[in-house]
């Protein structure tokens, strides 16, 4: 005779899911600016600690679900500033905006939360699928339809011991080690755990401590290495309020103010933000162009300035490019990056939501996706690898980018404009996503921003020095550029997923045993 332990008895479906969806808010309060990684894992934790409670795997989507929807709504609320504040949607309409694509986005870890609770809770199968689902679920969400990867939980381990596993395996392989931790944790100390064996609650807590020494192991390990002398640099930020940033007085005083900023000094690379000069790059003045040319040949200073690019016809200009442009001192031929990965509604129209774009009055809201550049802009024996504003996210086009040129850049530069948001939390989220970037590629990063936060990262993703937000000024000072490829740069994200699929196929091979 076969006896059965008593079922557990699971908790009401709407006290459940309002846990879940506090754990959520507290996964987002473990981002920047605060960036407390161990909250990151106590929400997670809570999180498995509820589907492990749950009756069956529909209520474990629920669940994810609700955890997925307060994370986005409380960390990416901004966004209702660019669609209402400056592209003058109405109020209604933009935060109904922000509550659906939250929705959306919570489909991602819904469906985590779904196939961990697929698999059997005995051993643990279940944990390893937590792992295996939530890494495949955040790949997921970073890639469809051209991906949104913000808030990825790895993000908020940046200062944490798991960042030592960023060079091998990004941040999609930090969630799926973090969302381990989380799940041996709930088992070994939530309520989850309370029938377990003493030694065996024991063994998962040294398993956590371990994972967590092996990650602050690796963050010792040199993976790239000094290349050549510091270079100097300049990164300038203006401040040029978003709803001045394309009237002609706000066009006419930024230019002229990049300008002056410009020539103030000299370095060997000067970085202006995203679209600093927000015409085409034939419709700057030679009052402007040609004092920015006589300071780079007279200096030997290097200078990347962010405007329109555009193919010029008999009828006028078309292919407009969000543009950086590389002024390389006595050579005439300027170096020019075109962002090749452009955000959904801001810089192209996804197909059947015109009518969406045009609720809002943003400009140059249309352009043409660019190439990736095959090399990176030379200063002095060094190449810079320049990238704009939202292309940081996804560092698996980085790390390509870096290992198909023929000689790899040292040094990563991001120019961008925050100014759409505000002085809000996405400023300090944007620039925790650049020091992740340096992690996984071993290379310092530099980014000059319109609003902030302009900052030099070094190699190890510190930050070296950062200007204060919303201010005008210049920062000034010497980075390091390094060379050498990290194994997540040879590789990008084949090894995370790898392991990821390895894990989730453990738990759904033991599930099939078990029946």
């Amino acid at each position: 005779m076969t006896v059965h332990a008593p079922e557990r008895r699971s908790w009401p479906a709407w006290r459940a899911r309002a846990l879940a969806g506090l754990a959520g808010i507290a996964q987002t309060l473990a981002f920047a600016p605060r960036e407390l990684w161990w909250l990151q894992l106590l929400a997670m934790a809570g999180l498995f600690a509820l589907v492990e409670r749950s009756a069956s795997p529909r209520q474990a989507l629920w669940l994810g679900g609700s955890f997925g929807v307060m994370s986005f709504a409380s960390g990416i609320w901004w966004l209702y500033i660019s669609m209402h504040t400056y592209g003058g949607m109405p109020g209604v309409m933009a935060g109904a905006a922000v509550v659906l694509f939250s929705l959306y986005l919570a489909i991602y870890p819904a469906l985590a939360a779904f196939i961990t609770r697929a698999v059997p809770a005995t051993g643990p199968w279940r944990a390893l699928a937590f792992a295996g689902a939530w890494t495949l679920a955040e790949w997921l969400r970073g890639t469809v339809f051209t991906g949104f990867p913000w808030l990825s939980p790895g993000y908020a381990h940046v200062d944490g011991p798991l960042a030592g596993f960023a060079p091998l395996l990004g941040v999609y392989g930090i969630t799926g080690l973090a969302a381990l931790a989380a799940a041996w944790f709930a088992r070994a100390v939530l309520p989850v755990a309370a029938n377990a064996p003493i030694a065996r609650r024991l063994g998962v807590v040294a398993g956590v401590l371990a994972l967590m020494g092996a990650g602050a192991g690796l963050a010792r390990h040199a993976w790239t290495a000094p290349s050549g002398q510091p270079i100097s640099v300049r990164l300038l930020q203006g401040n040029v309020p978003q709803d001045m940033k394309f009237e002609r007085a706000g066009i006419d005083h930024a230019m002229a103010m990049y300008r002056d900023m410009i020539v103030a000094a000299p370095a060997d690379l000067i970085i202006t933000p995203e679209t600093a000069f927000p015409v085409l790059l034939q419709g700057i003045p030679p009052e402007v162009a040609a004092p920015i040319r006589e300071f780079a040949d007279r200096t030997g200073s290097h200078v990347v300035l962010g405007a329109v690019g555009a193919t010029i016809t008999d009828r006028g200009p078309t292919d407009l490019t969000n543009s950086l442009f590389g002024v390389t001192p006595r050579d005439q031929t300027l170096y020019r990056y075109d962002k090749h990965h452009l955000v959904p509604f801001g810089e192209f129209v996804p197909w059947g939501f015109r009518w969406f774009v045009d609720m809002m009055h943003i400009p140059l809201g249309d352009f043409l996706r660019g190439t990736a550049t095959p090399g990176g802009f030379p200063i002095r024996d060094q190449r810079v690898a320049l990238n704009i504003c939202y292309e940081d996210l996804f560092g698996e086009e980085i790390a390509q980018a870096l290992r198909n040129m023929p000689v790899p850049a040292t040094v990563l530069a991001n120019s961008t404009n925050l100014a759409w948001f505000g002085d809000t939390i996405a400023l300090d989220q944007h620039l925790q996503i650049a020091r992740m970037r340096t992690l996984e590629t071993g290379r310092p990063m530099l980014r000059a921003t319109n609003t902030g936060a302009t900052a030099i990262i070094d190699a190890h993703g510190k930050v070296q020095a950062r200007l204060p937000a919303m201010t005008v000024g210049a920062l000034t000072g010497n980075v390091q550029p390094y060379s050498g490829l990290t194994p997540y740069v040879r590789f990008g994200n084949l090894p995370a997923l790898g392991l990821a699929l390895v894990a989730l196929g453990f738990g759904l091979a033991m599930t099939r045993r078990s029946r």
